[in-house]
């Protein structure tokens, strides 16, 4: 199969629209961790010190726009309890994560 080089520098590129969206700060952290399962919010926000709860809210709201992420309404009556999955999508993030994951660890061995 032949290496096919997308021309990232080009603003309609496929492959630039994906990994500006997943740059974001922390998509990729949020989609590591929803990797393990489904989560609530406040499940969420420990296991990622440092990100707010307007940071969290807005990054869960745009991958669920995206199709990363599905929300899920747990109890509908106050106080109102939602968890948050990957969607299949989001699922297929797992092999090009654990391949930064081992370039990384690769990397880190020097």
């Amino acid at each position: 199969m032949a290496l096919v080089i997308p021309d990232v520098l080009e603003e309609s590129c496929a492959t630039r629209q994906a990994l500006e969206r997943l740059a974001a700060k922390w998509r990729v952290l949020l989609i590591y961790a929803l990797l393990a399962g489904p989560q609530r919010h406040a499940e969420l926000r420990r296991r990622l010190p440092g990100i707010t709860q307007k940071v969290l809210t807005e990054n869960l709201r745009s991958m669920e726009s995206d199709g990363l992420v599905e929300r899920r309404v747990l109890k509908d009556t106050a106080p109102q309890h939602v968890e948050y999955a990957l969607t299949a999508l989001g699922r297929t993030l797992r092999e090009p994560l654990s391949a930064i994951c081992a370039w990384a660890l690769e990397q880190s061995d020097g």
